[in-house]
């Protein structure tokens, strides 16, 4: 959902007054659809921005390039029924 829609729904009592309602449109932008504000609270890592897509995804792929995986052994199979 959009930030207009869930204004929309949250100040319902506004939906008469388009001034507020776009006000209350860019006070939720800027507190919930910002990649900052999820970072500074933790829920993501890393904010990657467009431009270095490409380098971060080739070095993540360099790393993994040598990755060797060491399973453990399985005792039992799944057996054909």
């Amino acid at each position: 959902m959009g930030a207009k829609g869930a204004v929309e729904i949250i100040f319902r009592k506004d939906m008469d007054d388009p001034e507020a309602i776009a006000a209350r449109t860019k006070e939720y932008e800027d507190a919930f659809a910002n990649p900052f504000v999820a970072a500074s609270r933790g829920y993501i890592d890393e904010v990657i921005y467009p431009h270095s897509t490409r380098r971060r995804i080739a070095m993540g792929l360099r790393k993994l390039r040598n990755k060797q995986l060491e399973n453990p052994w399985k005792k039992h199979d799944n057996i054909p029924l």
